[in-house]
């Protein structure tokens, strides 16, 4: 069974706030945390526009039965980048959700390239 631990992050009001997150069986992979999404770049966001019938439908499910599938994250020296689940964060804006539940997995400044070509 995997050991549980915590995390604090700093949020805007400058009080850290406490998330928890499963490590992976290996201990190398991603981890599940829930981020701030103040703290999410965004950097791929006006590429193209979301649709909104599906956001709709996200926000009924997220306040429903919460969200059920984690947006994947990439951790780069301390910063986050979210490349996908642009639904699911729209979704979390939207219902003006402080934080999403978030994959993340870390990364170097050459993968971050990779992301952004």
């Amino acid at each position: 069974m995997a050991n549980l631990f915590v995390l604090n992050f700093p949020t805007c009001s400058s009080s850290l706030r406490r998330v928890s997150a499963l490590p992976s069986s290996n201990g190398s992979g991603p981890v599940i945390l829930e981020l701030p999404l103040e703290k999410i770049r965004r950097p791929l966001m006006r590429t193209r526009a979301n649709d909104p019938d599906k956001v709709k439908d996200l926000m009924d499910s997220i306040q429903e039965i919460g969200l059920q599938v984690p947006i994947d994250v990439l951790e780069v020296d301390g910063v986050y980048y979210g490349f996908s689940g642009c639904h699911r964060y729209e979704a979390h804006q939207c219902l003006r959700l402080p934080t999403i539940r978030c994959k993340v997995r870390r990364g170097t400044k050459e993968t971050l390239r990779h992301h952004l070509r």
